[in-house]
């Protein structure tokens, strides 16, 4: 179950973002129909993982600090990139006052700085998915035991995931009991950016 909710914790950051912007775009959606629902199933129950984490609270602190620290990563990288822009810009108003030999050793330079800045976005792109991964691990820890709380407190013999399903009775859903259950057990806990750059040599030398 752990891998399982892994997985369902980086889908539903993922999903409430989103969702997010779609709500600021989208005009306001016509009201749901109603539906007659048949007699809840004694001992089948149904939940929504991506709803239980999205709608928790350490859940939304994850997606808020994954947005600040995503915050932190563009500013490095966009005053990273002004400068080797800036310098590009000077070295080529130079072109015309600097011998071939300064001028291709400068511009030598500047492309391995280039190539340096590349590394270091590709560096952070995977620090940033090591970050979500690990923080939503986390999670995920949390979340098995209050899952299996609530199986047995609602008296479940079958437990269905409500996102791969078109309709159930709202009566068969532990979803809310979940997301309860989470937030008394963690509202949030302090992570910052994986540093993939400073575990690489460790495990070299291994």
């Amino acid at each position: 179950m752990t891998s399982l909710l892994v997985a369902t914790c980086v889908a539903a950051v993922s999903l409430a973002t989103a969702s997010a912007a779609l709500a600021q775009a989208a005009p306001a959606a016509a009201a749901a129909p109603t539906i007659s629902y048949g007699p809840a199933i004694p001992g089948i129950c149904v939940l929504s993982l991506e709803g239980a984490v999205g709608n928790s609270t350490v859940g939304k602190y994850v997606q808020t600090r994954m947005t600040q620290i995503g915050t932190q990563v563009q500013a490095e990288l966009t005053a990273e990139q002004t400068a080797i822009n800036s310098a590009a810009k000077a070295l080529d108003a130079q072109k015309g006052t600097l011998d071939q030999g300064s001028f291709d050793k400068q511009a030598a330079d500047l492309q391995l700085r280039a190539n340096a800045y590349q590394r270091k976005a590709q560096l952070r792109d995977r620090e940033m998915q090591a970050t979500q991964q690990k923080a939503l691990g986390r999670v995920s820890q949390e979340l098995d035991p209050v899952v299996r709380a609530a199986f047995q407190q609602s008296k479940c013999s079958l437990l269905l995931q409500r996102d791969a399903l078109v309709i159930a009775n709202p009566q068969m859903d532990i979803t809310g009991a979940v997301v309860t259950g989470l937030n008394a057990r963690i509202t949030q806990f302090a992570f910052d950016r994986e540093h993939l750059d400073q575990a690489m040599p460790a495990q070299a030398g291994k």
